[in-house]
């Protein structure tokens, strides 16, 4: 495993202590909501301190781009950590089991390394670029092989923003007889680590933050994944919006995401 990997696992697994020690005081959290239904606790704030700080007595000249600090430049503004403390905080919130810390490390505009912990399940799926993606640092990953739309478990979120739910909604609806189920969990970060696993045979989501999906697209792409925009592009940051999957299910999706 790459050094680096090594440094983003070890302030993973950190983090999942501090977050695995809080579900047991939940009703004492304190919490401010930055939107609406969009929130960050004491225990977002403590995490994502905890991985800075590990990963700058490693590498004290890299920079930082956290959900909650914002751009953290240092010596080497090309080298840069990618951090989301916790994945899915209304989950958390609610004692519901299922949410992720995610590091992603950029070497001048691009990532090289992923690493996503699930601390419930002790899960961690780490990427390197050109070296492929593992689970748990034993199993060699790979995406699911279904190729038809007809038993495809699809995960995806709800757009937000008033003038995409009505699209959305009609995509939805053409799209669910054809599908296995579709299925929203409330962790973009995880959704992806699932894709790469062969858990789910793809992922969709319109409205996220780069340190929603850093990670997560570089370990399904390490595992023979693809992500996409909505046009079978590149360009899933300016557009806010993936498709992620095998190459024949994304063939067989990307007609249907076409109107987004």
């Amino acid at each position: 495993m790459h050094p680096q990997v090594n440094i983003a696992v070890r302030a993973a697994r950190r983090a999942g202590d501090i977050i695995l020690r809080a579900l047991d005081r939940l009703e004492s959290l304190k919490i401010h909501e930055k939107g609406h239904n969009d929130f960050v606790t004491e225990i977002d704030l403590q995490v994502e301190q905890a991985m800075i700080e590990i990963i700058a007595g490693a590498y004290p000249q890299d920079s930082f781009l956290t959900e909650e600090q914002g751009e953290i430049w240092k010596d080497d503004p090309d080298q840069i950590w990618v951090i989301d403390p916790i994945d899915g905080t209304l989950n958390f919130l609610h004692g519901f089991p299922h949410f992720a810390v995610s590091i992603a490390k950029k070497v001048n505009g691009r990532v090289e390394h992923g690493v996503i912990y699930n601390p419930v399940t002790q899960d961690i799926f780490t990427a390197t670029r050109g070296e492929g993606a593992s689970l748990n640092a034993s199993r060699r990953l790979r995406v699911s092989k279904r190729a038809q739309l007809s038993g495809a478990l699809i995960a995806t979120n709800l757009p937000r923003a008033e003038g995409e739910q009505a699209a959305y909604q009609e995509f939805l609806e053409a799209t669910l007889p054809e599908v296995g189920a579709f299925r929203r969990t409330g962790s973009t970060v995880l959704d992806l680590a699932y894709v790469a696993a062969g858990h789910l045979d793809a992922a969709i989501c319109v409205g996220f933050k780069e340190w929603d999906v850093a990670a997560g697209i570089l370990i399904v792409r390490e595992a023979g994944g693809m992500v996409t925009d909505f046009k079978g592009g590149d360009h899933v940051l300016k557009e806010n919006r993936f498709l992620a999957s095998n190459p024949k299910q994304m063939k067989a999706l990307l007609p249907h995401l076409k109107n987004l």
